[in-house]
């Protein structure tokens, strides 16, 4: 069996800086080459923020690695902000620091939300776009926010959704996206805060095939909680601020069926169920598709961090 691609070691920015629009200051950093291949990593949640770690799913000899932190979250300000905070004012943000860079065109890369942001970012511009890595595809349909958000994978993780449905009263149970939603907007500091921390945590505990407590703990930091929670949340009773569900994975999909493309899902995603990956390759042929067999969601998963080296090897090689 071939050995297993691993993350490539880690290296700092050579640049960062803000990109101040709308009342946001934009957090971005470039790692890597300086005068390589331009590749932008889109994070998840949404809220999620960027990381050390990310800008390691690229050789840094051959990439210029530029990663932001999306409105309201990671390192960019105000913290947890919602005003101005829409799938498509990050649309613009990533072409606004794509044209300040002075980059012509760029390898997208984007997992889970991130997926979605990537879809919604190469429709809109797909000019802009050189090709595109994508992992644990999410739509924001309500089949899929209902699967997470209400009855699915609470049958899977019955000890940690225990910890979810916690902060809610059993008579709203029946809508829990909304229960938490009216917590977020109307709540004290301290109870919009246990909140925070246990929508965060669920996700965190259901992201790895096998349970990591330290992906849960992690999630559960209280500064990271508040802004990841309370922007997923903001994001998902608004359907991604989308015409209607099917726009990304039907409607505009023949915008972008050119553009190079890796779909990689795990084939036990509890958080992205396969069946949307599947659907958008179904719609979407021409991009490669590829199933790591025994891995949940997280970008982390060894055949899954195999996978999208591969892809992000491969395309550096297009271009030597």
């Amino acid at each position: 069996m071939t050995d297993l691609l691993t993350l490539y070691p880690h290296c700092n920015p050579f640049d960062t800086g803000f990109i101040s629009k709308d009342g946001h200051e934009i957090y971005y950093e470039q790692c890597g080459n300086p005068n390589g291949k331009p590749a932008v990593f889109l994070h998840g949640g949404p809220g999620g923020g960027g990381s050390q770690s990310v800008r390691r799913f690229f050789d840094p000899d051959i990439y210029r690695i530029v990663i932001f932190d999306q409105r309201g979250c990671g390192r960019s300000k105000p913290h947890g902000c919602l005003e101005k905070n829409t799938t498509w004012d990050l649309v613009e943000d990533i072409e606004t620091l794509k044209l300040n860079l002075d980059i012509e065109k760029w390898l997208v890369f984007g997992g889970s939300w991130g997926s979605t942001l990537a879809l919604a970012y190469a429709q809109s511009y797909p000019n802009s776009v050189s090709e595109m890595v994508l992992r644990g595809i999410f739509m924001l349909r309500q089949k899929e926010l209902d699967w997470f958000y209400q009855e699915g994978a609470s049958n899977i993780y019955p000890e940690a959704w225990q910890h979810f449905l916690k902060p809610i009263a059993e008579d709203k149970r029946n809508n829990l996206m909304g229960a938490y939603y009216e917590i977020f907007q109307n709540a004290d500091n301290k109870i919009k805060l246990e909140a925070a921390i246990a929508w965060s945590k669920w996700e965190g505990s259901t992201s790895s095939l096998a349970y990591r407590p330290d992906m849960a703990d992690s999630f559960s930091e209280p500064e990271f909680a508040l802004a990841f929670a309370l922007i997923e949340n903001h994001y998902f009773i608004n359907k991604g601020f989308l015409d209607h569900e099917n726009q990304l994975i039907e409607t505009n999909i023949d915008i972008i069926r050119s553009i190079p493309a890796v779909i990689v899902q795990g084939r036990y995603d509890m958080v992205c169920p396969m069946t949307t990956a599947w659907e958008l390759s179904q719609n979407w042929p021409e991009a490669q598709f590829i199933v790591a067999p025994s891995s949940g969601h997280t970008a982390f998963e060894q055949e899954i961090t195999h996978e999208l080296i591969k892809a992000t090897d491969g395309f550096g090689k297009i271009n030597e």
